[in-house]
């Protein structure tokens, strides 16, 4: 009995894709001797393997496997199944069973009674079925975790298949109770639906306090985000969990578990639907080319090359200084497409020498510069390093670029780099003009394009994913400013408008990606604490859960950001791209200028260093005062020299008047 039982645990504590195998193989061995059976209750004797039952064998393994995967047989956790098991395996067989008559009994197989058809799917039937049953009691639910008074209520948003699906899924789950479901549509209220009563969501408030509601599931995968936001905002109204299914393009095994259930994405907050990208522009300057991604490994730089894989470029050069990084994303692309030739280069943008060699070796076509540096408060504390990458590694390469007959050539920049109060948003305003000047020096083979958006979602520098960890540990929530505001874009999209924009471009051209409305930002971390099932805590409601604690602005953060230097945006033929015109230095000056900037960089000289940003990024106006760390411990230790000098020599003339 104890081997039993360790043999039990063992096999528990497999990976599930191993139990996915073992459940495989049994119901081949299933389809196996169902048929073998359906033959001796035909002809009422056991006869040899040959040919016929071969085929009979082959046929029935092939349609089946492919369909109980498509059903999810293979997704259910077996030991919390329950009377859903049996509905699975009834639907799941069904299919089967009408395929394996037809070819069988309708169609016919010379050799193969007809009746075959029948019998082998219900044996069949009878076979998983028993499987599945002997599985749930053979590997019992530990009874510690049964406990229903434990379980969180919920209740289910949608009671189309989706909300179906994943209730079927929730049956013997040993956390999560489902006492009913919402939906809009009146034909469905007060009716049962596998036997939950199906309410309206208007007396949502009234059910969370009837049946001590804690949890909203949203089972609404096909929805539009503007229906999808409503329901949230409705909801949001209420101190109640919510949490979702994923999109419908996101399901693909034609079954939904609870697996699948996970927190609200902060797209789900903001109202703005994205849009459809044109495959024609997308393809234009990547498909068949040699593609370099600078920056390969950095949150925008990755997505590109994600992106930039389906659309099946003949090579893909990962430029990347950061050694760990470059190693995730090229292992990641090998997975996403083991066909297509990666070359993953650990590089300097800065290097020209070694970049020329790479461009003339592999005769790039395309240039993606996403390398910048683009922390706010780091950048503004590392003066002088992010000068070096963020405008020399962008001319660097620009000019690497020309010399090698690049065609297409696309800067990654920020709406920081409009009327900016920063470092980094100058830098980056001066690496546009560096690319103007480049272009406009007698450049007629390598056309630029420069594109400008705000905050990404789900970017390494993102403040989303730090609110998020806030609210799991309880807050506060650290906020620079109650009136702050940002625009918002999935990374997804983001990138898909970059690549569009780049194929756009027939010169030098700045284009401004369509953000839509900006977020004020105290407003989007309300939304996320109570969406999390909790208040927040402020002077109205003292005894709230999360507060939001006011920090100040930091050294160079403004109120709210803009995308555009002037009011004359032009409309593309793209909806959500515009193309702005802005001013540049010619190339003579600005080489000269360039020359000077390089002499302070590399004396670490970041007073100065700003005075120039201010003369050559006119709209540049810095917020607040030096904080670059070498540059103030520097400073420190130049007056300290000060002190120490000036005290030797007051001891110096005390000793000499003494004498």
């Amino acid at each position: 009995m104890s081997f039993l039982t360790e043999a039990s645990k063992n096999i528990i504590n497999l990976p599930r894709f191993a139990k996915r195998i073992i459940t495989i193989i049994i119901d081949l061995g299933l389809c196996i001797s169902c048929t073998w059976l359906a033959f001796y209750l035909r002809l009422e004797q056991f006869i040899k393997i040959n040919d016929i039952t071969i085929l009979a064998v082959l046929i029935s393994t092939i349609i089946a496997i492919p369909i109980f995967w498509l059903h999810g047989l293979y997704r259910t956790i077996l030991r919390f199944g329950g009377t859903s098991i049996i509905f699975t395996v009834s639907v799941a067989v069904l299919v089967y069973g009408i395929i394996y008559f037809s070819i069988i009994s309708i169609f016919g197989i010379q050799g193969i009674p007809r009746s075959i058809g029948i019998i082998q799917p219900l044996l069949l039937f009878l076979g998983i079925t028993s499987s599945r049953i002997a599985i749930k009691f053979l590997f019992p639910i530990n009874t510690s975790i049964k406990n229903i008074e434990n379980k969180k209520k919920l209740l289910i948003y949608g009671a189309g298949n989706a909300g179906r699906q994943l209730l079927l899924s929730l049956e013997n789950n040993p956390e999560m109770k489902a006492v009913g479901f919402l939906d809009d549509n009146k034909q469905f209220h007060n009716q049962t639906v596998l036997g939950q009563t199906v309410f309206d969501p208007i007396n949502i408030s009234k059910l969370i306090n009837s049946k001590n509601i804690d949890l909203v599931l949203l089972a609404l995968p096909s929805i539009s985000r503007k229906k999808r936001n409503e329901i949230i905002n409705d909801l949001n109204k209420h101190k109640i969990s919510v949490k979702t299914l994923p999109s419908i393009q996101d399901i693909v095994d034609g079954k939904i578990s609870v697996s699948d259930i996970k927190d609200l994405i902060i797209e789900d907050l903001l109202n703005r639907e994205q849009v459809k990208p044109d495959i024609e522009l997308l393809s234009k300057n990547v498909s068949s080319k040699v593609v370099v991604v600078t920056g390969a490994g950095g949150s925008i730089g990755s997505e590109l090359c994600r992106q930039i894989t389906r659309l099946k470029p003949k090579k893909l050069l990962l430029i990347e200084l950061n050694e760990f990084a470059l190693y995730n994303i090229y292992e990641e692309l090998k997975n996403l497409n083991q066909n297509l030739n990666y070359v993953p280069l650990l590089l300097n943008v800065q290097s020209i020498s070694r970049l020329n060699e790479v461009f003339r070796t592999f005769k790039v076509d395309t240039v993606y510069h996403a390398a910048a540096y683009k922390h706010v408060p780091l950048v503004e504390e590392n003066i002088c390093e992010s000068i070096k990458n963020n405008v020399f590694g962008t001319f660097s390469i620009a000019q690497t670029a020309i010399q090698n007959n690049v065609s297409n050539f696309v800067l990654i920049s920020s709406d920081k780099a409009v009327r900016s109060t920063n470092v980094m948003g100058a830098s980056k305003r001066l690496a546009e003009i560096c690319i103007q000047a480049l272009y406009n020096k007698e450049n007629k083979n390598t056309k630029f394009a420069i594109v400008r958006f705000g905050n990404v979602l789900q970017s390494s520098g993102s403040v989303i994913p730090k609110f998020k960890k806030q609210i799991r540990q309880g807050g506060p929530v650290t906020l620079t400013h109650p009136e702050v505001t940002r625009y918002f874009m999935t990374i997804i999209e983001a990138s898909q408008l970059v690549i569009q924009a780049g194929a756009m471009s027939e010169a030098c051209e700045v284009f401004v990606l369509d953000m839509g409305k900006s977020v004020k930002i105290r407003d989007l971390i309300n939304k996320m604490i109570k969406l999390s099932g909790l208040s927040v805590k402020d002077n109205n409601n003292l005894g709230g859960d999360i507060e939001v604690k006011i920090i100040g602005l930091r050294p160079g953060e403004k109120l709210y950001e803009e995308l555009l230097l002037g009011d004359n945006p032009q409309k593309t033929y793209h909806d959500k791209i515009q193309k702005a015109q802005d001013p540049f230095i010619p190339f003579d000056q600005l080489k000269i200028e360039l020359d000077n900037l390089s002499v302070l960089v590399e004396d670490n000289r970041a007073s100065e260093i700003k005075d120039m940003l201010h003369r050559l990024v006119p709209s540049y106006k810095s917020n607040s005062k030096i904080v670059d760390l070498y540059y103030e411990e520097s400073l420190k230790n130049k007056n300290d020299l000060k002190k120490s000098t000036k005290v030797k020599d007051q001891e110096n003339k005390v000793v000499r008047i003494k004498t």
